[in-house]
């Protein structure tokens, strides 16, 4: 049976286990805005979240920039049918943002424990539509084959950093600090050691 995005999966790894702990989103949220922040050199004014679930960052955005537009994508349906229309979420998965009207680009993107959940072929697509669509920073979170984590191992790829490395290069996509990405026409605006050199 495929994996369910439903009410049971979220109760177990979003409020049962801890790892969505209302101080630990704070400090995650605040991290990528703050960042994207420095390297634009102003407020963040847009956002998409890859792979929202619930759209629990929504509410913490709102909260630290209320101007700034967001937008969630998911392939939850639970997820879209109980907070969707309140935290503006769309359904789709990370392989579909190509075919989404998503408009952009955006200052921030999010992509938080997606990755190494769907197909090579989903992750790349993802990984290169992200490219294209974010203009300041992208926080793409993801575990490698050499990592150890905690957490759900179902439906779990277990990926080299040699082929992410790959797929980001092909998206365009810099490394510049703990789980950040630029896209590379950033890169003139910064000095050596901030693009991650």
């Amino acid at each position: 049976m495929p994996k369910q995005y439903d009410r049971a999966y979220f109760d177990r790894w979003y409020r049962g286990q801890g790892f969505g702990s209302p101080a630990r989103l704070e400090r995650k949220v605040r991290y990528a805005v703050s960042s994207a922040e420095y390297l634009l050199d102003r407020p963040v004014r847009s956002v998409l979240d890859v792979g929202c679930g619930e759209g629990a960052w929504q509410p913490v955005l709102r909260r630290l920039r209320p101007a700034a537009s967001y937008i969630g994508v998911d392939p939850s349906e639970y997820a879209i049918q109980r907070h969707g229309a309140r935290r503006d979420l769309i359904l789709g998965g990370m392989g579909d943002l190509d075919s989404l009207d998503l408009g952009g680009p955006f200052d921030l993107v999010i992509c938080v424990d997606v990755v190494p959940y769907v197909t090579d072929r989903d992750a790349e697509a993802g990984i290169s539509a992200i490219g294209r669509l974010v203009q300041g920073a992208a926080l793409i979170e993801l575990f490698t084959s050499v990592d150890d984590f905690e957490g759900d191992r179902r439906e779990y790829r277990d990926r080299t950093p040699a082929r992410y490395r790959r797929w980001f290069a092909r998206a365009d996509l810099v490394h510049v600090g703990p789980n950040l990405f630029v896209p590379v026409a950033l890169l003139p605006t910064l000095s050596y050691f901030e693009g991650g050199t």
